[in-house]
């Protein structure tokens, strides 16, 4: 069934797709099109254990989507690979290199040999439309390309990104089988004041001494959507600071570990 409900949004982003072909060019001066962008992501060097980073083309600003590409180092062409999506922090002063910090999460990432795409947030919070239009098209070309099992499909991210995981996780729940949320700050309430139930399963990992997001009001939250039957594993990390991403490392391991134990059996 999952995969039935990702088959349409794929759909529906390959209709997005040609129709920005057509708009593009009556307005665009360039001759760029999706149909371009396609082939050209059909071009990544995926040759197993490779990291590629990227910088795609395409016709409506900002003109190009830069990420970054890690393929498993086994591809498995009749059952397909997991695809991990892993979002950058502090995402308001990002660089043009920021997509490029995956160290801390690399290693961990390899016991499920999955694909990973960490891409650029372009200076923009990743629940906005810009974000939200860049990962559906990215994992659609992704699906189309690579050999991707469309059941075992997460998101990631540490800080902002681990907000971006909140959100991916709340909004598609028949795109994502699970979200990893590191240092993140995610209200779970209505505007009414009652809890959000989300439906996508998130193993949650917070520092006691987090200097940025103070515990107890992510804890806070995340018992509240819990009391109203959200899946979700909390981890207190013990004395850990925000600024220190790698610090994390032996706590998303164990994440990774729940996703083959916990989500994926």
């Amino acid at each position: 069934m999952r995969a039935i409900k990702l088959l349409l949004v794929i759909i529906t982003y390959t209709l997005l797709f040609s129709g920005c072909d057509e708009q593009q060019d009556e307005i665009s001066p360039f001759t760029w099109s999706w149909n371009d962008t396609a082939r050209s992501f059909g071009e990544i060097d995926i040759t197993p254990g490779t990291t590629t980073d990227v910088v795609l083309e395409i016709p409506d600003p900002p003109y190009e989507y830069a990420f970054r590409v890690i393929a498993p180092k086994v591809i498995d062409e009749v059952n397909g690979n997991p695809l991990v999506f892993s979002m950058h922090g502090g995402v308001g002063g990002a660089g043009r290199e920021a997509h490029k910090s995956t160290q801390c999460i690399e290693a961990a990432l390899e016991s499920i040999n999955a694909f990973v795409i960490s891409p650029n947030a372009d200076k923009a919070q990743w629940y906005t439309f810009h974000n939200q239009n860049k990962m559906a098209r990215i994992i659609t070309l992704a699906v189309r390309n690579w050999p991707i099992d469309t059941a075992k499909m997460v998101a990631t991210g540490y800080s902002d990104g681990g907000n971006g995981t909140w959100f991916l996780a709340e909004n598609y729940p028949n795109v994502f089988s699970a979200g990893i949320a590191l240092a993140s700050s995610y209200n779970t309430l209505t505007t009414q004041g009652s809890a959000r139930k989300i439906e996508t399963p998130l193993y949650v990992i917070h520092s006691s001494a987090d200097e940025l997001f103070p515990l107890a009001q992510t804890q806070d939250w995340v018992n509240q959507t819990i009391a109203v039957g959200s899946e979700i594993e909390f981890v207190v990390a013990d004395g850990l600071s925000h600024y220190a991403p790698c610090d994390y490392t032996d706590h998303f391991e164990d994440a990774v570990q729940w996703l083959e134990q916990e989500v994926w059996q």
